[in-house]
């Protein structure tokens, strides 16, 4: 459960990140994130991911299913999607979603057995 809202939050921060850098209304957050939320949950209903949520496996199918659902999601919705957008979106999700698996395994593999 950690691990999913974890990744929830860097989910939301990425999005909240994203607005405030283009100076969007906060009264917007909630259907700019909707997208990108929803896959996040299509991505953790997976059962390979809720079995091995920090596997750096895991963080891979979270990535790809957040990042192409997400955006997939927003076309949808009638969002644009300019190029520099898709591939900040998929290189933020990576750092956010990899970062903290990998950072997880290092620990784990330095822990005293």
């Amino acid at each position: 459960m950690r691990a999913f809202l974890l990744d929830l939050v860097l989910t939301a921060g990425f999005v909240a990140l994203g607005m405030a850098s283009h100076g969007s209304p906060p009264a917007e957050y909630p259907l700019t994130a909707l997208p990108f939320i929803i896959a996040l949950v299509g991505a953790w209903a997976l059962p390979r991911v809720s079995r091995d949520p920090a596997s750096l496996v895991s963080g891979a199918i979270v990535w790809s299913v957040t990042t192409i659902g997400g955006l997939g999601l927003r076309a949808l919705f009638g969002d644009g999607l300019a190029g520099a957008f898709t591939l900040v979106t998929a290189s933020v999700l990576a750092v956010f979603f990899f970062g903290w698996r990998a950072i997880a395994a290092f620990r784990s593999s330095r822990s005293p057995r």
